[in-house]
């Protein structure tokens, strides 16, 4: 079956869109590109204040709720919808709930009359790395690339794992291509 959907998952700061960026470069075909990050940066501003929406605490821990989540399927569920529609799609998400979360997307994903190939691919990142790279990326709360560096792998099933601690985005990338074959 021809791979239709990349799905990485990795914490803050370990790599992901670098390595999107590079697969998007490197892949013969066109590859569409979408970032959990855009998710929460397209929603209302009072989305990051309410109940219902995603809160990030001082300590970088990260908590949503149900108006968040419902969001987020519909968002997930408009993804999975162009693939099957023939775009090649790249996600970049934050596995938040581990298992929990890749379960989310592999029911949307689970259709006997049109299956899709779906690559699974762990993003891990020394914790102490992500930290630094937070740091100086200046635009997140410190402590978030700590919090969710094993986090949003437990339970995660993968068909392939890379690691940015010492490799950069272009080999990573490159390594997920090869896998591709």
């Amino acid at each position: 079956m021809t791979t239709q959907m990349i799905i990485l998952n990795g914490g803050s700061s370990a790599g992901k869109s670098g390595i999107v960026r590079c697969l998007q470069a490197e892949l013969p075909d066109q590859w569409l590109a979408f970032g959990v990050d855009s998710l929460i940066d397209a929603m209302p501003a009072r989305m990051q204040t309410s109940d219902g929406g995603i809160e990030i605490s001082a300590d970088g821990a990260v908590a949503t709720g149900a108006d968040f989540r419902a969001l987020e399927q519909a968002w997930a569920r408009g993804i999975v919808a162009m693939a099957r529609a023939g775009a090649r799609i790249i996600v970049d998400d934050v596995f938040l709930g581990g298992a929990t979360s890749q379960q989310r997307w592999q029911k949307l994903l689970d259709d006997q009359d049109d299956p899709l190939g779906v690559l699974w691919v762990g993003v891990r990142c020394d914790r102490a790395v992500a930290a630094a790279r937070e740091i100086a990326r200046g635009d997140r709360v410190r402590g978030m690339a700590a919090a969710q560096a094993d986090l949003v792998h437990r339970g995660v099933h993968y068909d392939l794992e890379v690691d940015t601690t010492h490799t950069e985005s272009l080999t990573c990338a490159r390594t997920i291509a090869a896998h591709l074959g």
